[in-house]
């Protein structure tokens, strides 16, 4: 079977008040990270001014001061500086983000098992968790008003 180190790895922004990620809003990740479901591999901290002037900062060398001493940053510097600056311009002004990259270490497997078989994902699509969770509230509803509708009919028979 085909090894692979990596696994698919998506790029997020995450947005937070002040210059720094509050240790709740890290929590969650940290969580993820510990269940061996994703890897962090990079962890960038992106501030925009005011005016829009941009700073980024690469935390390598400061890691405890971030929070993330307890964990391996499995690849600094794969998210680029073009990914950072396209990332940049979702940050309001007088505000702060981390572009988070994140291996999905659970797909490293699928991926792997897809080579060594010659499969090959032609593509991939993500559907954002505010669409699919609005999409299924309204199948939900869409199912609870047909039963409405059955009851009441068989209730108007009787």
């Amino acid at each position: 079977m085909a090894e692979f180190r990596y696994g698919p790895v998506e790029l997020f922004l995450i947005g937070f008040e002040g210059e720094r990620p509050d240790p709740s809003v890290m929590s969650g990740l940290f969580d993820l990270v510990e269940s061996g479901l994703v890897r962090l591999l990079d962890f960038v901290i992106v501030s925009k001014s005011e005016s829009g002037d941009v700073d980024v900062i690469e935390i390598e060398e400061e890691l405890d001061e971030y929070g993330l001493g307890d964990y391996e940053l499995a690849a600094l510097g794969i998210t680029g500086e073009e990914d950072i600056v396209g990332f940049a311009e979702h940050v309001p002004p007088g505000s702060s983000a981390a572009v988070v990259a994140i291996e999905l270490a659970f797909v490293r497997e699928l991926a792997s098992r897809l080579a060594a078989s010659g499969g090959v994902v032609l593509t991939s699509e993500r559907i954002p968790a505010p669409v699919v969770n609005a999409v299924a509230d309204l199948a939900d509803a869409e199912v609870e008003a047909e039963l409405e509708a059955v009851v009441a009919e068989a209730d108007a028979a009787d």
